[in-house]
């Protein structure tokens, strides 16, 4: 693995044995602690976009195992403006050991890996989030095991969150189903390279409007913001269409008797998801956020060809 920068990169096998990875180094550090598997390794952290999952849980990532990371703002870098993309990669390469970015524009994602001589991370993209998308599946499979055919449902914003959700899904057989508003529907081109992978995996894609047909039967349940960061100006008008698809406690009682609800964070609280449901029995999203840091750190051991 040269980069990580989507989920629909890797093989099916890849996820999983990232998920296996994350899973062990979650139980290493609990029982005895990491071992210095970064020792002399520096994870240089480009943002454009404020953060506080991503942005902890990644440089202690590095520091659990014996490296260090280093904090770009968007005013030293500047992606783009202050100096090229291709540029920026460049010099970086020669200062640490690899790069993450999160940023407004997929394509500086791709343009870092392009021109970068060291592993670069999608940290958040426009596109899609595919860390969360791997603490996604970690916490999934904590709960469940790896049973294939599991009923995972996306109720909300058809967004880069939902996008490295349903690709997750496609590449572990788990099936996927997501409701949201017409208007708002999920990026097309991310679409179709899902439905590639389900019919190599068997996964099943469900794309509906009803948030009540999409969570019956379901073993997840999982949400976001309906304004995502770069989408103020239309939050008045978000607010006004999304209310019917409100996780709350109705909704969660018609899934399944065990079903877990998420969110990654940060939530709006009593809009996309009651406090009710978010503190409640089924609510996974607080150790969905601490999985952060443990799927983050294998990514970055096989980034680095170690652990």
């Amino acid at each position: 693995m040269k980069h990580f920068l989507a989920i629909s990169d890797l093989s099916p096998g890849e996820v999983q044995d990232l998920l296996d990875l994350a899973i062990k180094l979650k139980q290493e550090y609990f029982t005895q602690g990491n071992p210095p598997y970064f020792k002399g390794k520096v994870l240089g952290m480009i943002f454009q976009k404020p953060s506080l999952r991503t942005r902890v849980s990644f440089d202690m990532a590095m520091r659990h195992c014996g490296g260090d990371a280093l904090y770009l703002s968007p005013n030293e870098i500047g992606l783009g403006k202050r100096e090229t993309t291709a540029d920026i990669a460049r010099v970086l390469s020669g200062y640490v050991q690899a790069l993450m970015a999160r940023v407004f524009d997929h394509a500086h994602v791709l343009d870092l890996a392009k021109w970068s001589d060291i592993p670069v991370v999608n940290g958040l993209s426009d596109y899609n989030h595919p860390c969360q998308g791997m603490a996604d599946a970690m916490t999934i499979q904590e709960k469940f095991g790896k049973a294939r055919g599991l009923n995972v449902a996306y109720v909300g914003d058809a967004n880069n969150v939902a996008v490295s959700l349903m690709h997750v899904c496609a590449k572990l057989g788990w099936n996927f189903t997501i409701a949201n508003p017409e208007g708002y529907d999920l990026n097309a081109k991310a679409v179709g390279v899902a439905k590639d992978i389900s019919e190599e995996t068997g996964s099943k894609l469900m794309f509906l409007r009803d948030p009540h047909e999409a969570v019956r039967e379901a073993q997840v349940i999982y949400t976001d913001t309906w304004t995502s960061m770069g989408q103020e100006e239309e939050t008045a008008r978000r607010e006004k269409v999304f209310p019917p698809y409100q996780v709350n406690a109705k909704l969660v009682g018609e899934a399944d008797k065990d079903v877990i609800v998420m969110h990654c964070l940060p939530a709006h609280r009593n809009q996309e998801l009651t406090d009710d449901v978010a503190d409640g029995p089924h609510s996974v999203i607080f150790p969905q956020a601490h999985n952060r840091l443990h799927a983050q750190k294998a990514i970055l051991a096989r980034l680095f060809g170690v652990a």
